[in-house]
């Protein structure tokens, strides 16, 4: 079955709605990294009960309306489908325990041609229940690879990815993860063999389980976060980025940042085989 355009523009996905208590942010935090300094006053205010802080990319988390590229009218072959980019607006801090409802929804599609594949962006609001306020959009790029051809209406190209400056970084922050780092991070809901199944992994051409893509993103955020914001969530309104490499439990992550006024720059790679993860990242912060 081949992607139809107005159908798929149209594809409706039932409204998500998720429970989360203290004890799912903190073991969020613990899985992207804090707490690795138990120490660390900043980094326990993320896991543990007093004065709790919400680190921002767990919205990320609350996003997940299901395996929506499984569906009959997506038309997508789901075993070939990359998750290619992912972007956060914050609109307000995420309280420490809600019900929030996710609004999903197919954004744009861009036929890349026969054999090239094609890309579906989509937006996601999340919101909370009871008070209606909207805490923060997650929008994410989809690759199909084996997707492409289908046609559709012209549209203008995708505007470029941000680019980097081209002077050395401003700031350094590495950050180790953990061997185990993947089998924590899937608690989270992300349950893909890909992430804990060495045969699974092996058959899809890896060496080993390979990290979550936004589970490097959280270690991203993290680093952001505690680089130039002070370890105030209430100070990072938005973060994106391209995900260009796999990686792996275990990887220590060096993101590279830079700082102009209230717009970040990013990118971050894995120190040991000196693999650049994510790139073309963008961030904004409320400056101190």
């Amino acid at each position: 079955m081949a992607i139809d355009y107005d159908r798929l523009m149209g594809l409706r996905i039932p409204e998500a709605a998720h429970s989360y208590t203290p004890r799912d942010v903190m073991f969020y935090a613990l899985s992207v990294g804090l707490g690795a300094d138990p120490l660390s006053r900043e980094q326990l205010a993320f896991v543990t009960e007093k004065d709790l802080r919400v680190l921002p990319t767990f919205a990320s988390v609350l996003s997940h309306v299901g395996l929506w590229t499984h569906h009959p009218d997506a038309g997508i072959d789901a075993s070939h489908v990359l998750h290619g980019g992912h972007a956060l607006t914050l609109h307000r801090p995420l309280p420490v325990e809600a019900t929030v409802i996710a609004r999903w929804r197919v954004a744009d599609i861009v036929d890349k041609g026969e054999g090239r594949g094609a890309l579906v962006l989509t937006e996601t609001d999340i919101s909370d229940k009871h008070s209606g306020e909207t805490l923060a959009t997650v929008t994410e790029v989809v690759m199909c690879r084996a997707d492409g051809g289908f046609g559709g209406p012209p549209r203008p190209p995708l505007p470029p990815p941000h680019r980097l400056p081209e002077r050395p970084p401003d700031h350094v922050c590495d950050l180790p993860s953990l061997p185990q780092t993947a089998l924590l991070y899937r608690l989270n809901g992300d349950y893909n063999p890909l992430h804990c199944d060495p045969d699974y992994a092996a058959a899809a051409g890896f060496p080993g389980p390979v990290l979550h893509g936004l589970a490097t993103y959280g270690f991203a955020g993290h680093a952001v976060l505690r680089t130039l914001c002070d370890h105030d969530p209430a100070r990072l309104r938005a973060l994106s980025c391209r995900f260009v490499a796999p990686a792996y439990p275990g990887d220590t992550f060096r993101t590279e940042i830079w700082l102009d006024g209230d717009v970040v720059s990013y990118r971050t790679r894995a120190l040991e085989r000196d693999v650049i993860v994510l790139s073309n990242g963008r961030g904004e912060i409320v400056p101190a």
